[in-house]
């Protein structure tokens, strides 16, 4: 697994529309691989492929303590939002330093 460079503010390519995933194959698994042991080296909860510059609609999270529940989202769309709202302080492996209050439905389908 490989360790990639993660874009920083105010690159232009993190305004880059990601393309939806067409298909899985050994590529994308390397990449998902590659970028599990990249947000876990830069102390993330998630990073998506447009922030190492590939853009496409990929994303990885690991909210668990132990860091060992990877979650990966392929072409992701959120059906639903919870009505419960709850703020809390975030951060973005893109804008490192940086946190600020944000306020998120409690729960969603995706």
């Amino acid at each position: 697994m490989a360790i990639l460079p993660i874009l920083r503010y105010p690159d232009p390519r993190l305004a880059t529309i990601a393309k939806d995933v067409s298909h899985v194959d050994d590529k994308l698994e390397t990449l998902i691989d590659d970028m599990l042991a990249t947000m876990y080296a830069a102390h993330g909860i998630g990073l998506a492929a447009t922030q190492i510059d590939q853009h496409i609609r990929l994303v990885v999270i690991d909210l668990s303590e132990e860091r060992n529940q990877p979650l990966v989202l392929i072409n992701p769309v959120i059906t639903q939002l919870g009505e419960v709202r709850e703020k809390g302080k975030e951060g973005c492996l893109s804008v490192p330093d940086i946190q600020d209050e944000v306020e998120r439905a409690q729960s969603l389908t995706v």
